[in-house]
């Protein structure tokens, strides 16, 4: 008995599936590894800008950490890679629903007196950044706080700007911007989810 012909196999996709079914590519892995080199470069200057001790890189879980980790290799800085999770600190926290994908938070050194680069992907409404810097302050108070996205879009509902940002988003009102990874990066265009899920969409 020999066994039933298999199915050829699904070709893989660029990243995660939970891009979204109803997203397309908005920017493909070589133009989000340009994005994050022309980051490093500008980042490049901040430790002489900010005294002689390296900066302390904190990413955003999760497509705040997959770009922090290139950023931290791309810069060579000498102090562990730093991330937060910020599920429960978000203000509509009680609207997206009681089981967010939490992971936890990890500082490797004391932040207090310490100069940070805060790290995310996508830059949209704000509430992501905000709820990061409550984290962070919780954990003491840095010296001074640089914030780099890989990717920011207008309509912000928060006084939140970037220091450093790899692309600029030109979107229709209602779309929102969302990384798949961790290998490769690419940025994906699209309606929001709906349900608990819409928290990924709107950082």
């Amino acid at each position: 008995m020999t066994d039933a012909p298999s199915q050829p196999p699904t070709p893989p996709t660029a990243g995660r599936s939970d891009a979204g079914p109803a997203t397309s590519l908005y920017c493909d892995a070589a133009a989000v590894d340009a994005a994050i080199t022309r980051m490093a470069q500008e980042l490049g200057n901040l430790p002489a800008a900010h005294g002689t001790a390296p900066a302390l890189m904190i990413g955003i879980h999760t497509g705040g950490v997959w770009v922090a980790e290139r950023l931290h290799a791309l810069l060579g800085l000498t102090e562990p890679l730093g991330h937060l999770d910020i599920s429960f600190y978000r203000d509509d926290f009680t609207r997206i629903g009681m089981h967010p994908r939490v992971k936890p938070s990890h500082l490797p050194v004391a932040v207090d007196d310490r100069h940070i680069v805060l790290v995310d992907d996508v830059l949209q409404s704000g509430r992501t950044i905000r709820a990061a810097l409550n984290v962070l302050f919780d954990y003491g108070r840095p010296a001074s706080v640089v914030l780099a996205v890989l990717a920011e879009r207008s309509g912000r509902e928060l006084p939140i700007e970037p220091n450093v940002v790899g692309l600029h988003a030109d979107l229709a009102p209602g779309e929102h911007l969302k990384l798949a990874g961790p290998a490769p990066l690419t940025l994906h265009r699209g309606s929001p989810p709906t349900g608990r899920s819409a928290e990924a969409a709107g950082p």
